[in-house]
């Protein structure tokens, strides 16, 4: 009985899986059939659904991706010292067509983003586990923030593209 107690239960927890992956699969497309048979689905609804991913689709492709010339080096002080040192790069997310005018104001944006970053170090924002979600999307948000400041509703997101930090 010992020898078949193991077996019993792959047997079990393979039909359990095999139950939860029947029960929990995704939901079927339906199907578009022909004209005045049973249970029919309008195609326009099709369409329109197709349509509607689509203008997603087209909307995300509406963006550029602008990355910043050079890193960015972030003193952490504690103590009157600096304990570490925090490098970033990003890059902007923006409406189609306005790089230029991002490079055309990156000192700015420099300068906001470091006063930004500044900030964030000071509050404690670079200690400890400093990659966590809460802390990263609190992060992007002032900078995003920042970056509207500076180039108005044309920013639409900030991407840290590298983050390290260099403890002393």
């Amino acid at each position: 009985m010992g020898k078949l107690l193991p077996v019993i239960i792959a047997i079990v927890g393979l039909l359990a899986g095999a139950g939860a992956g029947y029960f929990l699969r995704p939901a079927q497309e339906p199907e578009v059939l022909a004209e005045g048979e049973a249970g029919a689905v309008d195609a326009s609804e099709v369409d329109k659904k197709a349509a509607s991913k689509a203008s997603g689709d087209k909307a995300d492709a509406e963006r550029d991706y602008v990355k910043l010339n050079n890193q960015f080096v972030i003193p952490v002080v504690r103590g009157g010292r600096v304990a570490s040192l925090v490098v970033m790069s990003l890059s902007i997310e923006v409406t189609t067509g306005s790089t230029e005018l991002v490079f055309k104001n990156e000192p700015k944006l420099r300068d906001v983003f470091l006063q930004v970053m500044f900030d964030h170090a000071n509050a404690g924002g670079f200690d400890g586990a400093f990659t966590e979600t809460g802390t990263m999307t609190m992060l992007r948000r002032a900078l995003l923030e920042a970056a509207s400041q500076v180039i108005g509703s044309r920013a639409h997101d900030i991407l840290i593209t590298d983050i390290v930090r260099q403890d002393a």
